[in-house]
């Protein structure tokens, strides 16, 4: 079902938009060496934007599952826990220090961003006994998130490279190429294999942490891969498309609906159904207002916020 869903959104994604397209000028420009002005459209512009979807919305997927099952924390996303904040700070003083930097540079600071504001959520958590508490938490990355888009936007003032830093922190794929897929793509897939080998530790470190101790897991260990492994899914996502929240709390949830709780099928069901959503955000935001691009953060942000609040208002046990 995830996998034919997926071909859906993905053709839809393919066939819809500015420009008029039919399903036989996508089949030339994928599957053939034709050219015309229509299918070249298609293959440098269209299509690793929709690519870029796909594996971003896996990434930020995958990426929330994990931070739920480690922090048995239902409201808990990337976008809402200081990674993509501290992705953008990063991507922003990047842009302002280093103005030569390329692609890589820049996704090399996202990762370490991502990283410094995940960290920084989980030590103000920490202060006091009980610190993780998932509203406590929640509180704390609303917080540092705030802090670190504020420095985003403050370098870009005093820098004077506002417009530069927001064409990176807004929240989009226009613009993506071959080469910054490149780059992005075996991030991602390395982070989501790694975490399907990793699925049996977390459904049980889900569950129980003493349950995983006394079964011999090295739960350091594990907790530790998997952070990096979110780290690197979150750094790689947003350096593509800046800041996107939502993504990571909804699938979850609604994957868990459908497999139950076991994370060997909830993350490659993250996976496929966060490529999907994102694949189809991104279509409606290049139609919805054609031949003009509606922000796609606004368009998760609108479908995200009163799930959100959905969740919050049931005590986080909705679909869980």
């Amino acid at each position: 079902m995830g996998i034919v869903l997926l071909l859906m959104t993905f053709i839809a994604a393919m066939v819809f938009g500015a420009a008029k397209t039919g399903l036989s000028e996508v089949w030339h420009a994928i599957a053939t060496n034709k050219t015309s002005e229509t299918i070249t459209m298609i293959r440098e512009i269209r299509l690793p934007r929709e690519i870029g979807a796909i594996f971003v919305g896996a990434a930020l997927s995958v990426a929330g599952a994990i931070m739920q099952g480690l922090t048995r924390n239902p409201l808990a996303d990337p976008g809402l826990l200081g990674l993509t904040a501290g992705a953008n700070a990063a991507l922003a003083l990047t842009v302002a220090l280093i103005p030569s930097a390329n692609y890589f540079m820049i996704m090399i600071a996202c990762f370490i961003g991502a990283a410094g504001g995940v960290l920084a959520v989980f030590g103000i958590g920490a202060i006091r006994k009980g610190g993780f508490s998932p509203l406590r938490i929640v509180l704390a990355g609303a917080a540092v998130s705030t802090f670190l888009y504020g420095v985003a936007d403050g370098i870009g003032l005093y820098f004077k490279i506002s417009k530069d830093v927001s064409m990176w922190t807004s929240g989009g794929l226009l613009g993506t190429t071959w080469n910054q897929l490149e780059l992005i793509i075996p991030f991602i897939i390395v982070g989501i294999v790694i975490s399907i080998f990793l699925s049996k530790q977390l459904t049980i470190l889900s569950l129980n942490e003493d349950v995983a101790i006394g079964l011999g897991q090295n739960i350091t260990r594990i907790k530790a891969i998997l952070y990096v492994i979110i780290v690197l899914l979150a750094g790689a996502a947003v350096s593509l498309v800046g800041n996107l929240a939502f993504i990571g709390l909804m699938v979850p949830h609604i994957v868990r609906q459908i497999v139950g709780t076991d994370y060997r099928f909830i993350l490659p069901m993250s996976a496929i159904f966060g490529a999907s959503f994102m694949s189809l955000a991104d279509t409606i935001a290049r139609t919805i207002n054609a031949p003009y691009e509606t922000p796609i953060a606004a368009i998760v942000s609108i479908i995200g916020l009163p799930f959100f609040l959905f969740i919050v208002h049931k005590g986080g046990k909705v679909l869980s």
